[in-house]
This record gives structure tokens, sequence and C-alpha cells, in this order.
């Protein structure tokens, strides 16, 4: 997709992974974030609308930080014109 080689699922990833960047409805989170737990991500971030708080607290009892319900492209945005 856009010239970026993709794979199925979060455990096929090859290399390590720092951010599992969640776009998909909030049923699927919990099982997305036992995948990142297990694959050694450090992140987890859970896009506008995706809203899991079991997934979430589990998440960070395994040490990964978590963003919850906002935009990575938006933050970034907002991050670069504060500077």
């Amino acid at each position: 997709m856009l010239g970026e080689k993709c794979y199925p699922d979060v455990e096929s990833v090859p290399e390590p992974i720092d951010i599992v960047d969640i776009f998909r409805r909030s049923e699927f989170v919990p099982e997305i974030v036992e995948a990142a737990i297990r694959k050694g991500a450090k992140v987890v971030w859970m896009q506008e609308g995706v809203i899991h708080e079991e997934a979430a607290r589990r998440a960070r009892e395994a040490g990964l930080e978590v963003v919850m319900d906002r935009c990575i492209l938006k933050d970034h945005r907002r991050l670069r014109q504060a500077r």
C-alpha cells in the first residue's frame, strides 16, 4: 500500500515494532493488543473513535504505552506547528 510492504497481522511483521496503530473497530482491539504484547511493541495507538478500556488496561499492565481515541496525524501536525 502506497509503496510500503503490508502484513496480514502484527505477528507477521519480521522487524521489531515501536507503534501498533489500530484503525479497527473497538471490538477487535483486544486481540490486536494481545498480539502487540506478544510482539514486544512499545506503544498501542487507537485512532479516533477507537476505545477499549479493558484492552488499554491490559496493554499498560504489560508495559506498553497507550494512546486512545486520538489521531496520530493530527497530533503530529499539532506538535510540528508548536515548534
